[in-house]
């Protein structure tokens, strides 16, 4: 599991996991305190921002990996297709990443609005 958060890079997996550890907190936060309604959609909105921005990010990190590498192929006169494929592998880490922390957004959300109610 750690060689698949190494090759994400570290400068966006880094990011996607403290935007993973706020949104966790944001969660266990909202579940420790007893507030009114108006409390539980402020926190709902924080999970939902952090969740999308995470979401974002993470395509972004995509997207800048696959310049990356279509940068390195455009000079190269030769690249067999199991690099290609290679280098296409390793770019959707970040997305994959980014899609789970949105996937646990909807889950914290939707037991923030049925088990709080």
């Amino acid at each position: 599991m750690f060689k698949i958060f190494s090759q994400g890079g570290p400068l966006f997996m880094g990011i996607l996991t403290l935007i993973l550890l706020s949104l966790i907190a944001v969660f266990i936060v909202s579940l420790i305190k007893k507030g009114d309604e108006n409390q539980l959609l402020q926190s709902i909105q924080w999970l939902k921002s952090l969740g999308t921005l995470g979401l974002v990010f993470g395509i972004l990190g995509q997207l800048i990996g696959l310049f990356s590498a279509f940068s390195v192929i455009e000079t190269s006169q030769g690249i067999s297709p199991a690099i290609l494929v290679s280098g296409l592998k390793i770019s959707l880490i970040t997305t994959l990443y980014g899609l789970l922390i949105y996937i646990i957004y909807l889950l914290c959300s939707i037991f923030l609005k049925y088990i709080k109610k």
